[in-house]
């Protein structure tokens, strides 16, 4: 009997991507994301392949709705599917609004964390985002050893919170990633303190740790500052400030809370057009 021919291989699809260094108004600096637009939902798990694949501490993916300027946006760690991502919004948006169609003034995401508005605002883009505060925690000393210093106190709301005195001390922490993965349902951590020093001409400063994600310390982390924004808009008796994420890489953001929500403001620049085939 004839054998039977082989099943011919799947073809591969080529997807459009954009590299996207967010929260920067030059090249490698701020946050680099991956903006990937599709027609249609790929596999979850396709997604997480081309996520860990761009190894960047996210890639962000949306597909378009009927409505103008409406997409489903969701985001990807190398490791796992997140809730809410700032530069990997930014990101998007500025694709949308400054490769895709420079026509548009506004766009809005619907996501996990419901409708996430982004309109231009100047040279910025300004995101609207939820707000989500912290409460007061004791100190946990696993926290401290982790970081390698003691914080003066710690705030806890998805992420754990460290804060210190100084700019300064933040600059400065050299924490055990390994220490911070195993911290007990923790999803990250993020120092911060005020500006000053070399900081003074922010607000606030800070730095985000997420080891147990896939993302030992994250360039630039706009979901961070839903928390940050609140805290310190209380703390310094202001709605409008400037914050700094004192990275190797460093990012600059524009902060405001407007009763719940939270506004993010920041530039962008693309370093990478092309197409992937999978």
């Amino acid at each position: 009997m004839p054998s039977t021919p082989p099943t011919p291989p799947t073809p591969p699809v080529p997807i459009a991507l954009w590299q996207v260094d967010a929260f920067t108004n030059r090249p490698f600096a701020g946050n680099p994301a991956a903006v990937c637009p599709l027609d249609e939902w790929l596999p979850d798990d396709r997604m997480q392949a081309i996520a860990s694949e761009n190894n960047l501490s996210e890639t962000a993916f949306f597909v378009g709705r009927p409505s103008a300027a409406e997409y489903d946006l969701r985001w990807f760690t190398p490791w796992t599917e997140v809730d809410l991502c700032g530069h990997a919004t930014l990101a998007s948006a500025w694709v949308l609004l400054h490769e895709i169609d420079r026509t548009q003034a506004r766009v809005v995401f619907h996501t996990r964390s419901g409708p996430l508005t982004v309109v231009r605002a100047g040279d910025e883009l300004a995101m609207d985002f939820p707000s989500r505060p912290a409460r007061s925690v004791e100190t946990p000393e696993a926290l401290t050893k982790a970081l390698g210093a003691r914080p003066v106190a710690a705030l806890r709301a998805r992420d754990l919170f460290a804060v210190f005195d100084r700019a300064e001390d933040v600059r400065a922490l050299a924490p055990d990633m390994a220490a911070i993965a195993a911290l007990d349902g923790v999803f990250a951590v993020c120092a911060t303190a005020p500006g000053t020093g070399a900081d003074a001409d922010v607000d606030f400063v800070s730095r985000f740790f997420a080891p147990a994600k896939g993302v030992p310390e994250d360039p630039v982390t706009g979901s961070s500052h839903t928390t940050l924004v609140p805290y310190w808009a209380d703390r310094l008796r202001k709605r409008t400030m400037r914050a700094r994420q004192t990275s190797a890489r460093g990012g600059e953001i524009g902060c405001a809370l407007e009763g719940p929500r939270v506004i993010l403001r920041g530039q962008a620049v693309v370093v990478l057009r092309g197409t992937m085939v999978v």
